[in-house]
């Protein structure tokens, strides 16, 4: 994604977020519950692949398509590093 001044101030904003409630109030104001709940589903597929778990499980798991796992597949290991960051992140802190 290119950088932009939108972008920017979105981000901004999300990194101004103090807690998890304000992290709800924000994207419950921002996006619909697909777009959170989609969003959930891709992290969510990001750290069972990370965890070498199959395609089919993860589709039976969370209830994404092959295609959804294959995209999230790829990003992670040549994408831009974003999921690779937050999950040895949350792995790092326990989460």
């Amino acid at each position: 994604m290119k950088h932009s001044p939108s972008a920017d101030r979105l981000f901004q904003a999300i990194l101004s977020l103090k807690d998890t409630d304000e992290c709800y109030a924000f994207f419950e104001d921002i996006c619909t519950i697909t777009e959170i709940k989609d969003m959930c589903q891709r992290l969510d597929t990001a750290f069972l692949i990370d965890e070498g778990i199959s395609y089919q499980k993860i589709s039976e798991k969370i209830g994404v398509s092959t295609a959804t796992i294959s995209r999230v597949s790829r990003c992670l290991n040549y994408g831009a590093g974003g999921y690779r960051a937050v999950i040895d992140r949350m792995k790092e802190d326990g989460e």
